[in-house]
């Protein structure tokens, strides 16, 4: 399991970044689609993301990712998911989400 890290800045007129670093030290920058609170759940929480380089009119490979947020709020870990359950619910999510967005 890799482990990421991020910084990012809370400017809520814009789409919150993430910069994610790859094992070989490649590093990306993505934007927030949606967080999820999983908290209740699976005690974590989940973030997916999507690369800012791309195009509206483009598909795109969506990332999604549990993550846990230092105490100040400001940086945090991104962890992989491992549980169908996990997967099922943001699925879940997701799909509510896309379709509230075409309304």
């Amino acid at each position: 399991m890799s482990e990421h890290t991020h910084d990012h800045d809370h400017d809520h007129n814009e789409h919150e970044q993430i910069t994610l670093v790859d094992e070989e030290g490649n590093e990306t920058l993505y934007e927030i689609l949606l967080t999820i609170d999983g908290q209740e759940e699976f005690g974590r929480n989940y973030v997916l993301l999507y690369p800012a380089s791309a195009d509206e009119d483009e598909e795109v490979e969506l990332q999604a990712y549990a993550y846990t947020e230092n105490e100040e709020g400001t940086e945090g870990d991104l962890e992989q998911i491992e549980t169908d359950k996990e997967w099922d619910m943001i699925e879940e999510v997701f799909n509510t989400f896309m379709a509230d967005e075409e309304e």
